[in-house]
């Protein structure tokens, strides 16, 4: 058996949580409480569902439509040890990693000393849509995110820059390929 995660669920197949069809695991646990949040029952740190990130990554890589896994919640960075070995297994097996924060790219750098598990997650993502989800500021014509004030970045590009950088959504599906399963 692998490494546990407190989940809220898992849906299987999902459009919706970031490019191509992907697994997405919604994380139980969540510090920041927006108000309008799609998810609040996520919010509580109380164990609700156990997962094994082994199992999980069976599962993943059993289907060959995905693309990647999306890490969404509650909040993915509080159980990010887990899901950077998650993440880690799914490049191996050639899938993608997005993961959903509250945080910002800044304040998960600026964290790095007390949470280094945070900066671990941070390297071993593809995508990050980041920053709280504010009402007031709610979109639905956004790629992947639900207010304005989110960000949807290029993890490598952006640790590279040492700045966050957006992924270049005009050309984020050119030259995507499928896995080899």
């Amino acid at each position: 058996m692998g490494t546990k995660l407190n989940l809220s669920g898992v849906v299987s197949e999902s459009i919706v949580d970031g490019p191509g069809i992907r697994m997405t695991i919604f994380t139980q646990g969540c510090p920041h409480h927006c108000k309008g949040c799609h998810n609040p029952e996520t919010w509580a740190f109380e164990p609700r569902h156990p997962g094994d990130v082994d199992k999980i990554l069976k599962v993943a890589v059993s289907n060959p439509i995905l693309q990647g896994l999306t890490f969404s919640g509650g909040e993915p960075f509080c159980q990010a040890e887990a899901l950077a070995e998650l993440a880690v297994k799914c490049h191996e097996n050639g899938l993608n990693v997005m993961s959903y924060t509250g945080y910002t790219f800044e304040e998960l750098i600026a964290g790095k000393d007390e949470h280094p598990e945070w900066i671990k997650l941070l390297e071993n993502c593809d995508y990050l849509v980041d920053g709280k989800f504010e009402l007031d500021k709610r979109s639905l014509v956004l790629l992947f995110r639900g207010s304005k004030n989110q960000r949807f970045l290029d993890v490598k590009k952006s640790l590279e820059a040492g700045k966050a950088i957006c992924v270049d959504e005009e050309n984020l599906y050119k030259g995507t390929k499928t896995r080899n399963v």
